[in-house]
């Protein structure tokens, strides 16, 4: 298909989100180790869990609206009230004792705001593209996502804690032209939007739930993606911590790898592979059927995965830790397209809200195995995560796949009946 001519507003969506990404993404995963330093750890813990369920209920709020109303306006509107939390944050670390309670007040805003215009950002996409064309943008938006995330921890790590204000105000100045930008170029396009059934809006947004929890299939794909989506954020959780504790530090000249240092060593590879060879992995994956494709890739994620959460070399952890990336690159873009293939027109926006149920799923599931590692030697914590990888890939197969097979036998009994008459 080629960028030249993709449609206006995935050109749009795609590169906001990507400058918009970058900057926060050098940012935001420090917002633990704000929060503790300026209070303490149980605030910040306390605060941090807060701002996790405040985020997942917006999202589904905003689903809900994003179906109802204007993507574009849900987005200007969203993104304007962002540059604001933004703007506001940033005024909160210049005084000498810094204004931290306006700083969570406004960090709280900005997760409210971000989480209702997300699933319209997720819908844009859906509306902007056709069956034929899906697999090719999600792996373009899943390569920019691992770039410009790349990029920001490169500038996080670099400038964070000698030009925090800087960063801030960076942060802000691309947050203000986001709205300008989606102003001039972004088209409402879509026009099917979901009517309002009921007087209560609370009932008519339960409603709106309650047909995507009828749509057993997808229910399936989104139970599936939680367990699978486990394995990746355990790599910063109970693997982290396991390799801080015990992983031996070896040198490279004077230069000391450490437990925490190999952790970094992982996400970095894990980030430039996906640079390297989305695109390669995805002309190769063009070329075998998509159901056997999807089976490979997450046998590859689920060996990479199973051996490195009880590895303690760092030539096995790096070699597995390929192989799992590997295995991401072949199933996460077909996955993505064949679920966007699943979703209602009219109701994108509230599909992919529930959709995000698979994150917040899986993170619970990572850290919770923090806990299960108390009790549990490394290498039962692999045949554990080996489980959880295989139920996770039982549910998104036959979510994804069995459903169709089972139409299609339906369609050519419909088809051979006449005939047998």
């Amino acid at each position: 298909m080629g960028w030249k001519n993709y449609p206006q507003n995935i050109k749009v969506r795609l590169i906001t989100s990507f400058f918009n990404r970058a900057v926060s993404s050098a940012v935001m995963p420090f917002m633990a180790l704000f929060f503790a330093q300026e209070k303490n750890k149980v605030w910040a813990g306390t605060f941090l869990i807060l701002t996790v369920v405040i985020g997942f209920i917006v999202n589904l709020i905003g689903g809900y609206i994003s179906d109802r109303f204007p993507r574009k306006k849900v987005l200007m509107t969203t993104s304007c009230l962002n540059a604001v939390m933004f703007l506001l944050m940033t005024i909160s670390l210049f005084p000498d004792q810094k204004w931290i309670m306006l700083f969570a007040a406004a960090y709280i805003g900005f997760i409210v705001t971000s989480s209702l215009g997300r699933p319209a950002m997720h819908a844009i996409i859906m509306d902007s593209t056709t069956p034929e064309n899906r697999k090719e943008v999600y792996t373009l938006d899943y390569w920019m996502v691992n770039l410009s995330m790349a990029i920001g921890a490169a500038l996080g790590g670099l400038l964070y804690v000698s030009h925090q204000k800087e960063l801030f105000i960076l942060l802000t100045v691309t947050s203000i032209s986001i709205p300008i930008a989606y102003g001039i170029w972004l088209r409402d396009e879509f026009s099917g939007f979901l009517e309002k059934k009921h007087a209560n809006v609370f009932m008519d947004l339960f409603q709106n739930y309650k047909v995507a929890l009828q749509d057993s299939a997808f229910v399936k794909v989104v139970i599936g993606g939680t367990f699978i989506f486990s394995a990746e954020f355990t790599l910063n959780s109970y693997i982290g911590i396991r390799l801080a504790e015990t992983f031996d530090s070896f040198y490279i000249g004077n230069f000391e790898i450490s437990g925490v240092r190999m952790l970094s060593m992982l996400n970095i590879q894990n980030m430039l592979m996906v640079v390297c060879f989305t695109f390669l992995i995805n002309r190769i994956t063009d070329k075998l059927d998509k159901r056997n494709a999807l089976l490979i890739g997450l046998l590859l994620y689920g060996i990479g995965y199973v051996t490195v959460t009880s590895a303690n070399t760092w030539y096995i952890l790096l070699l597995f830790n390929i192989i799992a990336t590997m295995g991401e690159l072949i199933y996460s873009p077909i996955k993505e397209a064949e679920k966007a293939n699943m979703i209602p027109s009219d109701k994108r926006g509230s599909y992919s809200a529930f959709a995000n149920v698979s994150f917040s799923g899986a993170d619970m599931l990572a850290r919770s195995t923090i806990i299960l590692g108390a009790f549990l030697v490394p290498v039962m914590m692999s045949v554990y995560m080996g489980v959880v990888i295989m139920i996770g890939a039982f549910f998104m197969y036959t979510g994804l796949f069995v459903r169709e097979r089972v139409s299609e036998k339906v369609g050519k009994n419909e088809v051979a009946a006449p005939i047998a008459k």
